[in-house]
């Protein structure tokens, strides 16, 4: 399920900015990494969604999901990245993968043709989330000074709009990007 259009509310935007008001030129890109690299993550989502359809294998799994939190704040500390950030930022885009594997499986399950025909094998796809949690983490790290700064909340939302765009993200996946990114300027909300 691929809708080819990019929808995205003022709400969204809001979300992002904490209310603030609209966002900076797209021109302004130096999020765009990090927003990128967020996107790409959630894309993962879909491969994962169709490895588990039709399994007991849970898209809610908290017991990985603290495993991928412990990793990510133990690489952090080495990176000379507050841990804490690293959660919540990370916290935000398991959030937006189980976003998108819940839509999913609502959407096969009332459109029985657009189930999926093959079932991916997790552990192909773990190491290319693994490679994007790293990028990630990268993204953070350099990205510290505009995420401590005032106009984080705009620059990110513009960010968001221009990768939205780019990659022409239907609803779905605009909405769990979005979700995937409030934490990452949230020292400022």
């Amino acid at each position: 399920m691929r809708i080819r259009s990019l929808l995205l509310t003022a709400a969204a935007v809001a979300a992002l900015t904490g209310g603030t008001a609209a966002a900076s030129p797209a021109t302004d890109d130096s999020l765009v990494p990090l927003v990128e690299t967020a996107a790409d993550r959630v894309a993962t989502a879909d491969q994962v969604a169709a490895a588990k359809w039709g399994t007991d294998q849970p898209i809610d799994d908290p017991a990985r999901e603290q495993q991928v939190l412990d990793a990510m704040s133990a690489k952090a500390t080495g990176m000379g990245i507050d841990p804490e950030v690293v959660k919540r930022i990370f916290r935000d885009q398991i959030e937006a993968n189980k976003l998108v594997q819940h839509g999913l499986h609502a959407y096969w399950a009332a459109n029985p043709a657009a189930q999926p025909t093959e079932r991916p094998d997790l552990g192909e796809i773990r190491p290319v989330i693994d490679r994007l949690n790293n990028e990630l983490l990268e993204d953070i790290r350099d990205s510290a000074p505009l995420r401590e700064h005032p106009s984080c909340g705009p620059r990110l939302a513009g960010a968001f709009l221009a990768v939205g765009h780019e990659m022409r993200l239907d609803a779905l996946h605009g909405t769990a990007v979005g979700r995937a990114l409030p934490s990452v300027c949230e020292a400022h909300r």
